[in-house]
């Protein structure tokens, strides 16, 4: 599983086509608008990275009103639970 965060910039009045456009796609398991540098931030999950690939240039970025996109692929996920776990190492 290759899981993604993509960091979108969206023409002005846009934001909310552009987010249930996303929402949408397979493989968009979330879409956040955001405020801030960026308007939308999207986290993709999907099962190698030429999914992930097609997904982002062959899908996501032909949607009109994107004008710029950060894609950022994560290595490792860190959960509560995980944190947790390990800062209670040792304690009882």
């Amino acid at each position: 599983m290759v899981n993604s965060v993509v960091l979108l910039k969206v023409g002005r009045g846009l934001i909310n086509d552009v987010a249930q456009q996303l929402a949408a796609l397979n493989g968009v398991a979330e879409v956040y608008s955001v405020g801030g540098q960026y308007d939308l931030v999207a986290i993709l999950r999907v099962r190698d990275n030429e999914t992930l690939a097609e997904l982002v240039t062959e899908h996501m970025l032909t949607l009109e009103g994107i004008t710029y996109s950060e894609t950022l692929i994560a290595f490792r996920a860190f959960s509560r639970h995980d944190l947790e776990s390990m800062f209670s190492l040792g304690m009882e």
